[in-house]
C-alpha cells in the first residue's frame, strides 16, 4: 500500500504542469481541464464522465447499473428528504417558499454572491432557509452546524432526484469571483497532509488507476452525483463530507463542511464539469 501511495503522490501529468506554467484564465482552464480527460480517456463519451470510475470499466458499470435499477440504497433518503422539504418551519413557510421551484435548484448552485463576497452552495442556502424559518438550522445535539450528512444530505437527495438530467452551467468567473475560483483551483492542486498529496494527484494525474481494490475516479464529473450513498460510510453524505474524507486519508488537517476552502473547491470543480448532467443522488463503494 505504501508503494502505491508513493507512486500516486509523485506522478505528475503534463496537463498539470501546463496549469502551473502559465497564468491561464478560468475559460482557458476549463478547456485544458476537459481536454485532458477527453485525451486520457478517448474512448469514453464526454457525457459518461458523470458516472465516475464506473464510466471507465464496463464490468463495474454493469454491476452498478443493476444495483441502481433494482434497489438503489439511497431510496429511503429521498423519501426522508421529501418529508423535510414539505414540512413547514415554525413560521409556517416551507423550503419551497425560500428556495423556489425545486426543479431549478441544482442549476443555480454554487454561485458567487457579490454582495456578501462568498460562494453560496445549495447546502448553505438550505441551512439559511431553516435558520430563518425556525432559528435552529441543521445542528447536532450540541448545537454545532451539521452540513455534511444526516438530514441535510437527505434533503439534498430529494432535490437531486428532482433535478436529474439538468446540465451544469456555472457562469465563467469574473471580477472578484475569480479570487474564489483561484482559491478553489489552488486547493485542488496544492499538496497537503503527511502523505504530501493533492486532489489532482489522485483524480487528474492517476485517474483510472487502482489503489488496492478501488479505481481512482476522474475529476471531470466529480460533483454530479452528490449527495452519495457510500457503502464504506453506510449512509448518504454530501460532497463536502467527501472532501473531509479525502483529507483524512492523506492525513491532512480538516476544515468543517461549508468552510471557505471547501466552498471554493466545490465552485472550481463544478465549473470544471460544465456541460455534464446532474445525476445525483448516487451510490458508490
Amino acid at each position: 500500500m505504501k508503494k502505491v501511495l508513493t507512486a500516486v503522490a509523485v506522478a505528475m501529468s503534463l496537463s498539470v504542469a501546463a496549469f502551473s506554467a502559465v497564468q491561464a484564465g478560468p475559460a482557458e482552464d476549463l478547456t485544458a481541464f476537459q481536454d485532458h480527460f477527453k485525451t486520457a480517456f478517448k474512448d469514453i463519451p464526454f457525457e459518461d464522465f458523470k458516472d465516475g470510475a464506473y464510466a471507465l470499466d464496463a464490468n463495474l458499470k454493469a454491476q452498478w447499473e443493476e444495483m441502481e435499477s433494482s434497489f438503489p440504497p439511497y431510496e429511503p433518503d429521498i423519501d426522508a428528504g421529501k418529508t423535510i422539504w414539505e414540512t413547514p418551519f415554525k413560521n409556517g413557510k416551507t423550503y419551497a417558499d425560500c428556495m423556489g421551484d425545486i426543479k431549478s435548484i441544482r442549476t443555480k448552485y454554487p454561485y458567487y454572491d457579490a454582495e456578501k463576497d462568498t460562494i453560496v452552495t445549495a447546502e448553505g442556502a438550505l441551512n439559511a432557509c431553516k435558520t430563518d424559518g425556525d432559528g435552529e438550522g441543521f445542528v447536532d445535539k450540541e448545537g454545532k452546524p451539521l452540513l455534511n450528512k444526516g438530514k441535510i444530505a437527505q434533503l439534498m437527495a430529494y432535490i437531486a432526484m428532482e433535478n436529474r438530467g439538468s446540465k451544469i452551467n456555472v457562469a465563467t468567473p469574473e471580477g472578484k469571483a475569480v479570487d474564489w475560483y483561484e482559491k478553489g483551483k489552488n486547493y485542488y492542486y496544492a499538496k497537503r497532509g503527511q502523505l504530501n498529496m493533492s486532489c489532482a494527484d489522485c483524480h487528474t494525474n492517476n485517474a483510472g488507476k487502482m489503489i488496492r481494490a478501488d479505481m481512482l475516479s476522474p475529476a471531470l464529473g466529480h460533483v454530479t452525483h452528490w449527495p452519495t450513498y457510500r457503502s464504506a460510510d453506510g449512509e448518504i453524505t454530501t460532497l463536502h463530507n467527501r472532501f473531509m474524507g479525502c483529507n483524512t486519508m492523506v492525513r491532512a488537517a480538516n476544515d468543517k463542511a461549508q468552510a471557505d476552502s471547501y466552498k471554493a473547491l466545490e465552485y472550481f470543480l463544478t465549473y470544471m464539469s460544465n456541460g455534464q448532467e446532474w445525476n445525483g443522488p448516487g451510490s458508490r463503494k
